[in-house]
């Protein structure tokens, strides 16, 4: 009784580290994923937001000068963060023309990690979040 005990007890143990440690795991760092040395200006329409912890994420769709679309994916700050911020859910929504500043994925892919958004009407609100290592845009004031 006294061995089955123990192994319970390990089993729980070991268990519940390797639980503990998965949200450490799955979150990454700006550095680790984006390069702030690639800065790009997105003008687009916003296909999709999904509000969401750990970050928010919307789609927008661009076109070049040849009319072909491309399909990228912009990474924002924390619900939390943007809520503190003046974001709603309904701040972007689908449809919605706008101009985004970010940085390019290091992977090559059409990811950005967002910094501005801007509408239309002048109106720029701060995507990001102040702890996340970029250098740019720390502090921005919105508009």
């Amino acid at each position: 009784m006294k061995i089955k005990s123990a192994v319970s007890i390990a089993v729980l143990c070991g268990a519940g580290w390797l639980l503990s440690t998965v949200p450490a795991l799955a979150h990454h760092s700006f550095a680790a994923e984006y390069d702030a040395n690639k800065p790009i200006t997105l003008k687009g329409t916003v296909t999709k937001v999904d509000w969401m912890n750990p970050h928010i994420w919307f789609y927008i769709d661009t076109k070049d000068d040849a009319g072909t679309v491309a399909h990228w994916q912009c990474e924002g700050g924390p619900p939390n963060s943007l809520t503190r911020s003046g974001w709603t859910r309904n701040s972007l929504k689908a449809g919605d023309e706008v101009t985004v500043e970010g940085f390019r994925a290091k992977d090559g892919t059409n990811t950005i990690n967002s910094r501005s958004v801007k509408f239309p009407d002048g109106k720029a609100v701060f995507s990001g979040t102040a702890d996340d290592g970029a250098p740019a845009r720390r502090g921005a004031k919105q508009d």
